[in-house]
């Protein structure tokens, strides 16, 4: 595929920056806030006729050069025998968390099987936008995963995980074994379906020491991207300073959060493409602020291998001309030859 998200991901010089944001068919637009009222979130991501009118939202409003798909990173949960729902101002609840060492064996269902709405999804959005814009697959990483199951739901700290890996490590490494295996079949299923490119999300893994997500983490993440059919990004919240660590996984990209400068990352890493990393709440400033802030990401990042996202995700009170503003600049950023 010729795509420039896709050029980019694979470490070429591209004309303009590839843009797409974390979170962007979600809440900040008032259309989704519309469907999600009629909708259950498990629905809303089960049901592939709704999820690919939510995946859509953002293609209408901006045409932005990659497509998320609109489904959750705890989707991977119920084929390894948990349960879960969606609390509205709770977050997700595990019903039947990890009770101790001998607790992490589940009975288990073919992940492929599970997930065909995620397949289903993926055929739709092909059929709808074709090969205008690069579909974007994704599954919430081991540790990350691995926090929500043995905390039962959100863990701000992460103290229950991290009490877990000290008491029981070896309990703790093959947790997160048999969610890279899980999640590893779901990406290979993900881009069997149509996904251009995938993003692993272990968004809490940087809680851990260096010397453990070497020790626990990395090894995993490893085995997730090793030799996927599809370029990868991974995404890890908070690692200004052990950035090095996220190259060693084998990822084809490197995405940055708000807290990271771009440039000195582009120093250290080389040639590694990376994504990123616009501060999401630099998208409350006015219209010349947004431009302006957007076009230092895109300076620092440089021409080769440079996918332009936000930090995190887009906030749900974020404005729709703001968004729309970051992906103009973007669209129309212009590098000299």
């Amino acid at each position: 595929m010729n795509n420039l998200l896709v050029r980019a991901a694979r470490g070429e010089r591209t004309e303009r920056p590839p843009v797409w944001l974390m979170r962007q068919a979600g809440r900040h637009i008032p259309e989704y806030r519309e469907i999600r009222s009629n909708h259950s979130f498990r629905e809303a991501i089960e049901t592939p006729e709704i999820a690919e009118r939510i995946t859509l939202l953002p293609w209408k409003l901006y045409e932005p050069d990659g497509l998320v798909i609109y489904s959750d990173i705890l989707t991977v949960l119920e084929p390894l025998g948990f349960e879960y729902h969606v609390e509205s101002g709770v977050g997700p609840v595990v019903e039947n968390p990890v009770q101790g060492p001998d607790d992490i064996e589940r009975e288990r269902q073919d992940v492929r099987s599970s997930l065909d709405f995620v397949g289903d999804l993926l055929g739709r959005l092909r059929t709808s936008v074709g090969n205008r814009t690069a579909l974007i697959g994704f599954a919430g990483g081991p540790f990350t995963l691995a926090s929500y199951v043995v905390a039962g739901g959100v863990s701000h700290r992460h103290d229950p995980i991290r009490r877990f890996r000290v008491e029981h490590p070896e309990a703790f490494r093959s947790l997160l074994e048999t969610f890279a295996t899980a999640v590893r079949e779901s990406l290979e299923y993900q881009i069997e379906e149509g996904a251009d490119v995938v993003q692993l999300f272990d968004t809490y893994a940087s809680v851990l020491s260096r010397s453990d997500y070497e020790e626990f983490v990395q090894p995993v993440h490893e085995e997730i991207l090793s030799d996927l059919d599809a370029p990868s990004i991974v995404f890890v919240r908070g690692m200004d300073g052990k950035i090095d660590l996220l190259e060693k996984t084998g990822a084809d990209v490197i995405g940055l959060d708000w807290t990271v400068d771009m440039a000195a990352a582009r120093r250290q890493l080389g040639e590694t493409p990376v994504q990123g990393n616009l501060d999401p709440q630099f998208l409350f400033g006015d219209e010349e602020f947004v431009r302006r802030q957007t076009r230092s990401v895109i300076e620092a990042a440089g021409p080769e291998g440079h996918i332009l996202n936000l930090g995190h995700g887009v906030h749900r009170e974020t404005p729709v001309e703001s968004v729309r503003t970051f992906v103009e600049t973007a669209k129309s950023f212009e590098w000299d030859e």
